[in-house]
């Protein structure tokens, strides 16, 4: 029997955070905005922009400073990390309506596969045209949908027309709509491959489907043979989606320091404000306790690199920052200049408990349980619900104004930009 071909979507907001800013505060429609780290202060870089702000020039990732340049009177505001979580997942709760088969590539963008939808919702276009006419409608957003029969054309279809739009590249018209294209619009070809495609000669994707495969092995390596598959259309990777919490792997966080820190002491406070938006993910997700914790470094050459270690199950800020700062101190050497740091938590229990004698072990010593202490943090969280994160810090925070009344969940929506802009790097 032939096997039914595969309706796979992928889907795009358009200018994501600048777009919910202006749902948030309609005055700013029509204007060019940028979304950057403070407005206040006019540094910092630019994290997203609106149409209206790309007619200037203005780019992603470039600096405020030079943005204003491009244009004076552009319209800066801050970034609100809560609100475009909240936004996705009314966005989110769209896609559901058609297929549960949802993967999440990023805060703005999702591969769905809807083979098994289409008999009830109509063809892939069709329920594309529904989903970005729902999004538009009930959030005021827009979303650029590309239809294909696998994930690498379908994300290249949602790139070929923006903004509010509905892009198919099918298996009857693929090499008339994929082939001429710059073979950089091929997802896994960045700056570095395409200069070696290049010197073979290969500048579209049509020249890459049609070179021999042991060609680009030998000029790059397992990548060549995976780049050629996906210029031929032959992808065939599942959307890989998630039933229910149970299947979530990690929460972590991450930051780009506002300079290279090189003290320890400096270090742990950064870690403990990092450890407080994890743990605070950790009870808002409900997946209980982790086991592991894990600790990610960028130093000033740019190099990365990860560790992590066990502990007793905890959702305990406290907990987790201990351990990181542990691991920070037994792998990085005194004076290692620091740009990134990242910290996570692996191995839930989903409150799945076990016997214990640890509690009556700690109340015959004198010592704080567990239980005490998250009642603690639990009722630190609620306070900074209702007054706002800054209201209360730990003292080892405030050790530093850096970090003094630091609301790190609010970083999180530049760490998503840089990883998205680290993403097409190589």
């Amino acid at each position: 029997m032939e096997q039914r071909t595969r309706v796979i979507l992928h889907s795009d907001l358009n200018n994501f955070f600048a777009s919910v800013e202006i749902a948030r505060n309609p005055e700013l429609k029509g204007k060019p905005l940028i979304v950057c780290g403070d407005p206040k202060e006019r540094h910092g870089i630019v994290l997203a922009k609106n149409e209206e702000a790309k007619k200037y020039g203005i780019k992603t990732a470039e600096t405020v400073y030079s943005a204003l340049k491009k244009c004076p009177h552009v319209q800066m505001v801050a970034s609100h990390y809560h609100d475009y979580k909240r936004y996705s997942d009314l966005v989110r709760a769209i896609y559901e309506r058609f297929t549960e088969k949802i993967e999440e590539c990023s805060i703005d963008e999702c591969a769905l596969d809807v083979t098994e939808s289409v008999a009830l919702f109509g063809s892939g276009e069709e329920i594309a045209q529904k989903i970005r006419s729902a999004v538009k409608d009930e959030l005021g957003l827009t979303v650029s949908v590309g239809v294909s029969f696998n994930k690498v054309f379908a994300k290249l279809a949602s790139e070929l027309k923006k903004p509010d739009a509905v892009t198919v590249i099918s298996k009857e018209n693929y090499k008339v709509k994929v082939y001429p294209l710059p073979v950089s619009y091929l997802w896994l070809v960045g700056g570095k491959t395409e200069e070696a495609l290049h010197k073979l000669g290969i500048r579209t994707i049509g020249d890459l489907a049609e070179t021999d495969a042991s060609v680009l092995t030998k000029v790059l390596g397992k990548r060549g043979r995976q780049v050629r598959v996906y210029a031929r259309g032959e992808d065939e990777e599942e959307v890989h989606w998630q039933k229910t919490k149970e299947d979530m792997k990690s929460i972590g966080n991450s930051l780009t320091l506002p300079k290279d820190v090189t003290d320890r002491e400096e270090a742990k406070r950064w870690l403990y404000a990092l450890s407080e938006s994890v743990a605070a993910r950790q009870r808002a997700a409900n997946v209980g306790r982790a086991n592991t914790v894990h600790l990610v470094v960028r130093n000033a050459q740019l190099q990365f690199s990860g560790w992590q270690t066990k502990v007793p199950p905890t959702a305990l800020c406290g907990d987790i920052a201990k351990a990181a700062y542990e691991l920070f101190c037994a792998h990085c050497p005194t004076g290692t200049r620091v740009r990134l740091l990242g910290v996570s938590v692996s191995g839930f229990d989903y409150h799945v408990e076990q016997l214990t004698l640890d509690n009556v072990i700690d109340e015959a010593a004198g010592e704080i349980s567990y239980e005490k202490k998250e009642r603690v943090e639990n009722a630190v969280a609620k306070i900074r619900e209702k007054y706002g994160y800054a209201t209360m810090q730990r003292g080892v925070v405030l050790g530093d104004e850096r970090t003094d009344g630091l609301d790190i969940r609010g970083k999180k929506e530049e760490i998503i930009s840089e990883t998205q802009l680290r993403g097409k790097e190589e």
